[in-house]
C-alpha cells in the first residue's frame, strides 16, 4: 500500500531527473577538472550516453542504484508497494542498459559505467576516469 496519495506521488516522482542529476554533474566536473573534453547526451548514439568522448570512442554513463538495478547494492532494493508496477519497469531498465551497452561495443566504442554508490569516494572516480580515458591524452 502506498502511503502517498496519487498527487503526491506524482509531484514526487516529477522530481526525478533524467539528465544533469547531481552524481551526473560530479562526474563531469571530475573528467573537465582533469582535462578532458566531452559531448553530453548524444542522441544518436544508443542509450543517450551522459559522458561522450568522441575522439576517444569513450562513453561513461553515470546510473543510480535504484534505477538501474546496480547488482549487489543496497540502493537497487526493491520497493515495498505495488511490486506488480516496479519490478518489470525496474527489469526492463536493466535489460536496455545491457542492451545500449551491447551496441555501443559492437560499434567500438568502449564504455565504462560509474554507479551512485561509487560516488562516495570521488578520489576513487577521478582515478578509474583517467584509467579509462587515458591519463596521458588529456590536455593540461
Amino acid at each position: 500500500m502506498d502511503t502517498l496519495t496519487r498527487a503526491e506521488r506524482s509531484k514526487r516522482m516529477a522530481l526525478v531527473r533524467s539528465k544533469n542529476t547531481k552524481p551526473e554533474v560530479l562526474v563531469r566536473k571530475i573528467a573537465h577538472s582533469c582535462g578532458y573534453k566531452f559531448r553530453l547526451h548524444v542522441s544518436n548514439l544508443p542509450g543517450k550516453p551522459d559522458l561522450v568522448f568522441p575522439k576517444r570512442r569513450k562513453v561513461i554513463f553515470v546510473h543510480g542504484c535504484f534505477w538501474h538495478r546496480h547488482p549487489g547494492c543496497v540502493l537497487a532494493r526493491l520497493p515495498k508497494s505495488k511490486l506488480h508496477f516496479w519490478l518489470p519497469k525496474l527489469t526492463e531498465n536493466r535489460r536496455r542498459d545491457l542492451r545500449n551497452i551491447g551496441r555501443l561495443r559492437r560499434d567500438h566504442w568502449k564504455v565504462s559505467i560509474v554507479w551512485e554508490c561509487q560516488l562516495r569516494n570521488p578520489i576513487s572516480i577521478e582515478k578509474r576516469v583517467k584509467r579509462f580515458l587515458g591519463r596521458n591524452d588529456a590536455k593540461r
